[in-house]
C-alpha cells in the first residue's frame, strides 16, 4: 500500500535509511481544509517507518512551527533527515515566519536521540542568505524569497559536510531563469558558511527539493518543478510539453559543473507524482513521488509505491513503469 492517510494529506517528503529501517519524513496537513492549497500554510512534519518501501507504520507528528514570535512560526517545510558519526539525529528544514507574511525562506536544524523527538539547535535558525550570489525577495518579480529543501549529506571529497538548497540568482530579467541551486559547508553540522551556488540557472523559475547522490562514477541531482516554471531555454532544449514532475542534473564531481540531464523528462507522467526521491535498496534503486493529482485533476496527497529505476549505459535514468509490483499504486 501508499503511505497515505485517512485524514491528512501529504506531500513533500525525504527518507533516511537506519538499518532495516526506512524512515519517511514529510509534510502534513489535514484534509479537512478549505482547499488542498491551504495546507502549505497549516503544515506540520510527519513520520513514518517501513522495511520495505510500500507498507508503512505512522508514527504521528514528529515537527512542527516554532510558538510565536520566531523566525520559523508559520511553517516548516521540506528538509533532510541523517545521522553523524555519534548517532545522534539531524533534520535540516525550511522555515518562514508570520511576521513577514512567509515571503522570507530560511534553514533552521534540531537534533534528536531517538529520530522523532526532536529539539531546535539554540532557536534553530542554521542558515539565512547573505552576499551577492542569492535572490532577496523582489516583490513582482516572484512569489517569494526561495532559499529552502535543504539536502545535507557528509562531503564526499573531504572533511565536514556539505548542504545544497533551492535558491534563485539575481539580476536574471526572465523568472524562469533565474532558478538556481545553492550551497553551504560546515565542519561539523552546527556552523554553516553559505558558498555560491553550485548551479547558477537558465532553465527553471525554480527548482524544488534537491537530492544529490552517486551512481557509479557519476553524480545527480534530482530535482522538481512544475511546467509553468520552464525557461524559454528550455522549451528550445527539449519540445515536450512542458509538465509537472522531477528531472534531473548530472555532473562528474558533487560540485559541478552540473548540467540538465538530455534528453526527455524523468517522471512527469502526466504532472502525477511530483518531489521525487531516489531510494537505494537492496534490490536495486527505485523512485518514490507524492501523488499530485487524480485523473480528474483532484489532489491526492499520498506518496507513490517504489518505481524501479534503469541506469542506461550513457548514464541516463529511467524508470521501468512495467516493472512495478502488481496492485501497486504510483
Amino acid at each position: 500500500m501508499v503511505l497515505a492517510l485517512k485524514d491528512k494529506w501529504i506531500w513533500d517528503f525525504w527518507i533516511y535509511r537506519d538499518g532495516d529501517d526506512y524512515h519517511a519524513y514529510f509534510l502534513q496537513a489535514d484534509n479537512s481544509l478549505a482547499h488542498p492549497d491551504m495546507r502549505h500554510r497549516n503544515v506540520t512534519q510527519g513520520h513514518a517507518v517501513s522495511k520495505d518501501l510500500s507498507n508503512w507504520t505512522y508514527l504521528g507528528t514528529t515537527f512542527k512551527p516554532a510558538d510565536p514570535v520566531a523566525w520559523d512560526d508559520w511553517t516548516t517545510w521540506t528538509g533532510t533527515t541523517l545521522r553523524d558519526d555519534t548517532g545522534l539525529w539531524h533534520l535540516f528544514y525550511t522555515g518562514t515566519e508570520h511576521a513577514e507574511a512567509g515571503m522570507k525562506q530560511r534553514i533552521g536544524h534540531a537534533t534528536s536521540t531517538d529520530g522523532h523527538n526532536w529539539t531546535r539547535v539554540g532557536n534553530g535558525l542554521a542558515l539565512d542568505i547573505s552576499g551577492p550570489d542569492y535572490e532577496e525577495y523582489t516583490p513582482g518579480h516572484w512569489h517569494d524569497r526561495a532559499f529552502r529543501d535543504p539536502w545535507v549529506m557528509k562531503n564526499p571529497n573531504g572533511d565536514g559536510w556539505i548542504m545544497y538548497m533551492v535558491a534563485r540568482v539575481p539580476g536574471i530579467a526572465e523568472p524562469n531563469a533565474g532558478g538556481s541551486v545553492g550551497f553551504a559547508t560546515s565542519p561539523d553540522l552546527n556552523t554553516w558558511t553559505l558558498q555560491p551556488p553550485v548551479y547558477r540557472g537558465g532553465m527553471f523559475g525554480q527548482m524544488e527539493v534537491p537530492q544529490v547522490f552517486k551512481i557509479g562514477a557519476k553524480w545527480y541531482m534530482l530535482f522538481c518543478t512544475d511546467g509553468t516554471h520552464w525557461s524559454e531555454a528550455y522549451k528550445k532544449l527539449n519540445p515536450e510539453k512542458p509538465t509537472r514532475g522531477t528531472h534531473y542534473l548530472m555532473a562528474d564531481d558533487p560540485l559541478g559543473p552540473w548540467e540538465v540531464a538530455p534528453g526527455a523528462f524523468f517522471d512527469g507522467h502526466n504532472g502525477r507524482r511530483y518531489a521525487g526521491k531516489i531510494v537505494e535498496t537492496d534490490n536495486g534503486l527505485v523512485f518514490m513521488g507524492f501523488v499530485h493529482d487524480a485523473a480528474d485533476g483532484t489532489f491526492v496527497g499520498e506518496v507513490s509505491d517504489p518505481i524501479p529505476v534503469r541506469v542506461d549505459a550513457d548514464g541516463l535514468l529511467h524508470t521501468e513503469l512495467d516493472k512495478v509490483a502488481p496492485g501497486a499504486k504510483i
